[in-house]
């Protein structure tokens, strides 16, 4: 029995090294590269801009080490930011993806309405995200709200888009089926038109994610308050360099992770051989 467990962890572990090596220990390797570059150019005293040493020298204490602290008013940690921003961009996302997948199931199925409606969307579309925040304040008077309708049309678009192509390739011999066997409207909607239209879907989903954690940060420079994107700008203005490379490499981190939650439930709800 001791020999099989032996033998048992002695394979656990030769599984594991090689995957260690295969997964991280390149992405550690070009980090460092990327850091020693870093301090070589930027290393010197007459540089513009920090190297890794002084970016950490600068703002071990209080954003590294206490990333929750609050003094007061816009005066917080970076992760109560990064938090003020999720916030929003929950809100707006979760608009976006619930409006933007009822309307793209209803245009993917009615061909008079993708007619109407796709040129729309198309021109819509390519608005960049900032220029819908001065006609969000005035209609709406407040920047936080004015923020998240930046954060909802900004995200609205792929997720219509995805969600109409998903409902339009349905396989014409799925829709022949359920007409033979004469499913009610909500079994086809369950049975057919939702699970093939649910690998775009999550496409859609992915790809609004990421914009809606682009968008925020720009959106809040200009909002001011509390959030990442005001936090970086007022660094600016104040010439806290180092500060705002910190902050990029927090939302940098945010977003990759946002967007393998979208990866990881799409990879619980979208059948394997549609991955």
């Amino acid at each position: 029995m001791t020999a099989k467990l032996s033998r048992s962890k002695s394979n656990h572990l030769q599984k594991f090294i090689p995957s260690l090596t295969k997964n991280f220990v390149p992405p550690l390797i070009g980090l460092a590269f990327i850091l020693v570059i870093w301090q070589l150019v930027f290393g010197g005293p007459d540089a513009n801009l920090p190297g890794p040493i002084k970016t950490i020298r600068d703002t071990w204490d209080p954003l590294i080490i206490n990333p929750f602290f609050d003094y007061g008013g816009t005066n917080k940690g970076l992760a109560l930011q990064i938090f003020a921003s999720l916030g929003r961009v929950a809100i707006g996302f979760s608009l976006a993806a619930i409006v933007g997948i009822a309307l793209g199931i209803l245009i993917g199925i009615n061909r008079w309405l993708n007619r109407a409606f796709d040129p729309i969307f198309q021109v819509l579309r390519t608005v960049p995200p900032l220029a819908w925040l001065p006609l969000a304040l005035a209609a709406l008077q407040q920047a936080n709200p004015a923020a998240i309708f930046v954060i909802f049309i900004t995200a609205i678009w792929p997720i219509i888009i995805n969600t109409t192509v998903g409902v339009q390739q349905i396989p014409q011999d799925y829709t022949n089926v359920a007409r033979v066997l004469k499913l009610s409207g909500p079994k086809f909607f369950f049975k057919i038109l939702l699970p093939s239209a649910v690998p775009y879907i999550f496409t859609g989903l992915r790809i609004g994610i990421g914009l809606s954690w682009l968008a925020i940060v720009a959106a809040e420079m200009l909002t001011g308050g509390v959030g990442i994107g005001f936090f970086i700008w007022d660094a600016y203005n104040t010439g806290r360099t180092s500060e705002i490379i910190l902050a990029l490499i927090y939302v940098g981190i945010v977003g990759l992770v946002l967007d393998r939650l979208v990866a990881w439930v799409a990879s619980w709800i979208v059948p394997e051989e549609k991955h």
